[in-house]
């Protein structure tokens, strides 16, 4: 568990409340009670993990798509396969704005039945999608067919920056069991950014640079923890777009447990993947005229940049 102290977009998390007010009521309960508890349940929705991180460094983005669906309030998440491969289009544009061309990536399972999607080595043209791609101006659109139904995701490339320092304070926020990171970047001043920060153990945050555009910007992240000496602790900062950012601010303020939002969507947070079964115009990809019709995740390819920190 982490919580961050800054001056800007503020989170904290905790589970104090909640632990304290279970125990409370079973602390109230007899022993003998039988209690019967109605668990909220729904007609199991698609869950699309396509979250992928680009070192620009390396050759190829890592494409992979995961696919599982919701469950019951205490049953596992269950993997499930699409009807046919996935598919990644990307359409490049010039600078005004006009189509020049397109192209598909296809996309397999692999292993069968994991839910598991990765470019389909068995194409004579490679499926892989370079990271030079990253520095035109691309619209990639997700399209997965599963179970009768298609839908589609759209997303352009989010860059990042890098981290320029970690460090381990000797703050606390709450009491003396934890461990103060200090983390400092520097804004791209030529746009308007949005950042998700990934500080491990399934933890994130979001920032946008609203209030220190094109400044160095420092703050602390609180581990409600003490680590013991030589521990690594790793740190990235991902591009986000105003959408993702939102998301992800949005799936931080509900998630409660340790699986982490990115693990297994607790709450019904919409994000950028779409029913458009039966649409004849791709271009059209939202929720209008279907507002329950939806399934959750996100597709985002976005820059990430790593650092890591050993604790004294």
């Amino acid at each position: 568990m982490i919580r961050s102290k800054n001056n800007d977009n503020r989170r904290l998390f905790s589970k104090g409340f909640l632990f304290a007010s279970v125990f409370a009521v079973l602390g109230s309960l007899s022993c003998e009670d039988v209690i019967d508890v109605e668990t909220p349940s729904e007609p199991p929705r698609l869950i699309v993990n396509a979250l992928m991180r680009v070192d620009t460094e390396a050759p190829f983005v890592p494409v992979e798509v995961r696919l599982s669906l919701t469950s019951n309030f205490f049953g596992d998440i269950p993997t499930t396969s699409a009807d046919d491969n996935l598919l990644i289009i990307q359409e490049f544009f010039d600078e005004e704005g006009e189509l020049l061309f397109a192209r598909t990536s296809s996309l397999w399972e692999n292993p069968a039945g994991s839910g598991i999607y990765e470019p389909d080595p068995n194409f004579t043209v490679d499926q892989r999608i370079p990271t030079t791609q990253t520095q035109s101006d691309v619209l990639y659109t997700l399209i997965i067919d599963h179970q009768g139904k298609r839908y589609a995701a759209q997303t352009r490339y989010a860059p990042s920056v890098p981290i320029d320092n970690l460090a381990i304070g000797d703050g606390t926020l709450f009491d003396e069991e934890e461990t103060e990171l200090i983390i400092t970047y520097t804004d791209d001043p030529d746009r308007d950014n949005f950042y998700v920060i990934d500080f491990g153990f399934n933890e994130f945050l979001v920032s946008e640079d609203e209030f220190y555009k094109g400044q160095q910007f420092s703050f602390s992240y609180f581990y409600d923890m003490e680590f013991e000496s030589g521990t690594e602790l790793e740190v990235s900062i991902l591009g986000a777009d105003r959408n993702f950012h939102n998301y992800m601010n949005q799936l931080i303020v509900q998630s409660e447990d340790d699986q982490g939002p990115f693990q297994v969507p607790v709450a019904t947070v919409r994000g950028n993947v779409f029913d458009i079964t039966g649409l004849d115009n791709i271009d059209i990809v939202d929720n209008v005229g279907r507002p329950n019709d939806f399934p959750l995740g996100y597709f985002a390819i976005v820059q990430e940049f790593k650092a890591s920190i050993t604790v004294p």
